[in-house]
């Protein structure tokens, strides 16, 4: 079953149920979706990818981390709170990413076999990553673990 599929099957079960702390943020899931598709098609693409909508919900858990930290400086708790729940939301439909243990391992184990010695080498780190681990790593904790190794 396609990601795509699985929001929209949540959104429904989540509008029966008449649950007031999921269904928003599935709405505005499914409206980014369809952005997406609609951008898409523009492009020429005809059908959107399980990966697309993937980097999508990456993106939007990070907006919602970034609004947490300013919420948090300013004492609204209860804005805080909004913003938490729907990072828990939006984080059911993602593959489940690697604890910090192991991201540090992958991190050790790729610097190592590129040979890298410095910061440098940061962008080729990346790279080998992204194509190997592009979902199961968060990469705010990769950048952070790879400066504080070849640093």
């Amino acid at each position: 079953m396609s990601l795509k599929k699985q929001i929209d099957d949540k959104l429904n079960q989540a509008l029966k149920a008449k649950d007031k702390n999921i269904y928003p943020t599935l709405r505005l899931i499914v409206s980014a979706i369809k952005d997406l598709e609609i951008a898409g098609r523009s492009k020429g693409q005809k059908e959107i990818k399980d990966s697309d909508i993937i980097s999508l919900l990456k993106k939007m858990i990070k907006q919602r981390n970034e609004s947490c930290e300013v919420y948090e400086k300013a004492g609204r708790k209860e804005l805080l709170e909004n913003e938490k729940k729907e990072i828990d939301v939006i984080s059911t439909f993602l593959p489940k990413q690697l604890s910090e243990e192991d991201t540090k391992k992958i991190c050790e184990e790729t610097i190592k076999s590129v040979g890298a010695s410095s910061m440098k080498d940061m962008g080729k780190i990346m790279g080998v990553l992204k194509t190997k681990h592009a979902d199961s790593l968060d990469f705010s904790v990769v950048s952070k673990i790879l400066k504080g190794i070849l640093n």
